[in-house]
């Protein structure tokens, strides 16, 4: 495992961050307790070092078993979390969203669930449209003078939401907006046109989610699997609906074949050319075995133009 800076922070992570969304069967699709154990021992191992999760992850599962899975260990991870949704199927809308009040209560159940004192980066999951970024930065700065944040980061927010809670940050004297997260992936790449220059202008750290576009750039829906498909009731999936997508995946597949690698690892090496930390979640050992195939994956220069091209937003 290769290791980076990670944006102004200091942190040196590993080259692909460890996504836990499966961690549990809250949703009623996703890893037993020993899978998902046997899974973080593996990506540990292989050197990994940068953990995703949220509290809505299986709804609090997540979280319970990474705090499990954390003791006596819990330096030799960066440990990020995410608040937003709530940690149960109809929370309370006073505990949703991103007030001072949802961030507080959200973060004290966090760190219950996670057994620990401290979240090194806490993310706020999405905007509410509510919220004020003003509230959202002075948040965060208050729950890192009470020293149970490191860093804030800011996840599927646009690019202007992202710039102005940096400066406003900045401006403040707050703890600095330090990371980005966002969906990136040869059949979704709308970020590379501002959240990707942003972030990069701004020093931010950046974190993309699902490289494998919900499991489709695999190639195993075409052989009638369903898996996040219908297993997350369809949530950040990217279906196989236009002709651009259908060529996409034929050329993952075919540049697989010159390689002798699977679609996965040729899809997340690519992922991993743009300056940012991936996020793999996998359901399986063999899964996360698969992805970590990818980074001993180097693909040559004409792969690379052939995926750019064939990929390239219209």
């Amino acid at each position: 495992m290769k290791y980076t800076a990670f944006g102004k922070t200091g942190l040196r992570v590993s080259q692909v961050a460890l996504g836990t969304g499966n961690f549990g069967t809250g949703w009623g699709h996703g890893a037993v307790p020993d899978v998902a154990e046997a899974v973080f021992n593996a990506y540990a191992e292989a050197g990994g070092n940068f953990i995703d999760t949220a509290d809505v992850y299986q709804f609090g599962q997540a979280e319970e078993l990474l705090g499990k899975l954390l003791q006596g260990r819990r330096e030799d991870f960066v440990l990020t979390t995410k608040f937003t949704n709530g940690a149960v199927p109809n929370p309370n809308r006073l505990v949703t969203g991103n007030s001072r009040k949802s961030m507080i209560a959200s973060v004290e159940a966090s760190l219950k669930r996670l057994r620990t004192d401290r979240i090194d980066i806490y993310w706020a999951h999405h905007p509410d449209d509510i919220t004020p970024i003003e509230e959202l930065v002075r948040g965060f700065e208050d729950l890192a003078r009470a020293g149970k944040i490191l860093y804030a980061g800011l996840s599927n927010f646009p690019a202007w939401r992202l710039a102005r809670a940096v400066t406003l940050a900045e401006l403040s004297r707050a703890v600095p907006i330090a990371a980005a997260q966002f969906e990136h992936s040869l059949v979704c790449r709308e970020s590379e046109t501002d959240l990707f220059p942003a972030s990069l202008a701004l020093g931010l750290g950046i974190v993309t989610w699902s490289p494998l576009g919900g499991g489709m750039l695999t190639g195993k829906y075409r052989q009638g699997e369903q898996g996040r498909a219908e297993g997350f009731g369809g949530r950040a999936f990217q279906p196989e609906n236009s002709e651009q997508r259908t060529k996409i995946l034929d050329t993952v597949l075919a540049i697989a074949r010159e390689l002798s690698v699977s679609a996965s690892q040729v899809a997340i090496a690519w992922a991993g050319t743009h300056g940012a930390v991936p996020i793999l979640g996998p359901r399986s050992l063999d899964q996360l075995n698969d992805n970590l195939g990818a980074l001993t994956l180097e693909l040559s220069d004409e792969q690379l133009k052939r995926l750019d091209t064939v990929s390239r937003h219209m």
